[in-house]
């Protein structure tokens, strides 16, 4: 299939999906005429890396979550496994922390909602 129609399935821009081919996050074939060959694996792959984008996990540790998932075991040794278990747990700190910020932020946002009509500060001035 034809990137525009993996867009269509997967949600992602063209764009997208070419800077994903350009970090090596998705490897289609070529046809003769140089398209790219996008296959149904290729959809679950880009749905699957938009999801782990979308969590906030960054591109950089994307391949070596896919590989892991995908079970690719060339060069892959138990000291991999603890430094990308290293490497994600930092990226769930990070995740943690921000839902920590936006929480508060929420909390805040709801207690001024709940204090009634707020006035701006131009509108105090006027007064």
């Amino acid at each position: 299939m034809r990137i525009g129609e993996l867009s269509r399935r997967t949600g992602l821009t063209p764009r997208m999906l070419r800077y994903y081919e350009q970090q090596g996050l998705l490897q289609p074939n070529r046809s003769a005429n140089g398209y790219r060959d996008f296959s149904e694996r290729d959809v679950e792959r880009a749905q699957t890396i938009r999801d782990l984008v979308t969590s906030g996990v960054p591109t950089r540790l994307i391949p070596a979550v896919l590989d892991r998932r995908d079970g690719a075991r060339v060069g892959w040794t138990g000291e991999c496994d603890r430094i990308l278990a290293g490497q994600l747990s930092s990226e769930i700190e990070s995740l943690d922390s921000r839902i920590a910020c936006l929480t508060r932020s929420r909390n805040a946002l709801d207690e001024l909602l709940g204090l009634g009509p707020v006035q701006l500060r131009s509108e105090r001035a006027d007064n």
